[in-house]
Formats: structure tokens, sequence, C-alpha cells
């Protein structure tokens, strides 16, 4: 069903203030960096190895991640695991009991489409099924 760790986002209040950490000083490589309307956040998307971190800034008050870096401060905002079948992971989680917040997948960044899973059903991690595009 899951096949890796696809990333890891992490909640920031500037793209432009914490991508120099990452690349310039990490020495990860930045792949790009676009809006997610829907979403309501701009995101970088950095390489490492075979790893990926994923930053997101904020577009509106009112948007998830605002949400999240309001209560919590900028952090790990959730581990992403990649799936060819997102509507089969989706089905599959449903049926083993878990609670999603997307039940029909949405667009993600960078073509993909994804779902994620309610913290109350990962022991307060915020989960997300990532399909890449292709």
């Amino acid at each position: 069903m899951l096949s890796r760790i696809n990333h890891i986002g992490i909640a920031v209040k500037s793209l432009e203030e914490t991508i120099p950490f990452y690349r310039d000083q990490l020495g990860m490589t930045l792949l790009g960096c676009e809006e997610v309307t829907e979403q309501k956040v701009k995101v970088a998307m950095l390489r490492i190895g075979e790893s990926k971190i994923e930053l997101l800034e904020p577009t509106a008050d009112d948007s998830p991640v605002a949400k999240f870096l309001e209560k919590n401060g900028p952090g790990v905002h959730h581990v992403a695991y990649e799936t060819e079948d997102v509507e089969g992971a989706i089905a599959h989680l449903q049926g083993k009991g878990a609670r999603m917040i997307d039940a029909v997948p949405r667009s993600g960044a960078h073509g993909t489409r994804i779902a994620f899973v309610h913290p109350k059903s990962s022991n307060g991690v915020l989960t997300e099924l990532c399909q890449p595009g292709h």
C-alpha cells in the first residue's frame, strides 16, 4: 500500500527566511517553489539524498498551516507516505477504522494527489498519503 516516506512537511512563517538554512547551511537541493491555492500555502521542496523536506508557508490567516503555526509555532507539520494508489490506500485505511480528513483525494503540490489521515487515528501525527504525478 505504502512504498516509502515521500517527504516531511515543516510549517514555517516565511519561505524566504527559511530556505537559506536548508539550502545553504544544510546543503539540500531546492527542487522548486509553488503556491497551492486550494490549500492556501506556498511550498518549497528540498532534496537531501533520497529524502525530501517540504516547507509550508501559509498564504491566508485561515489556512490550516496558519492555524498550526498559531497553535504550535514553526516545526514538523506532517509526514507524507508515498502510494501508487491513493484511493486504494484511503479505502484500506477506512476499512481498518482510520478516520480520514480527506475521503476523496485532492490536488497537492508538484502534481500529486493527496489525502490526509486525521491525527486522532495516527497517534497525534498528521499523516499524508501522496500519489506522485506522472
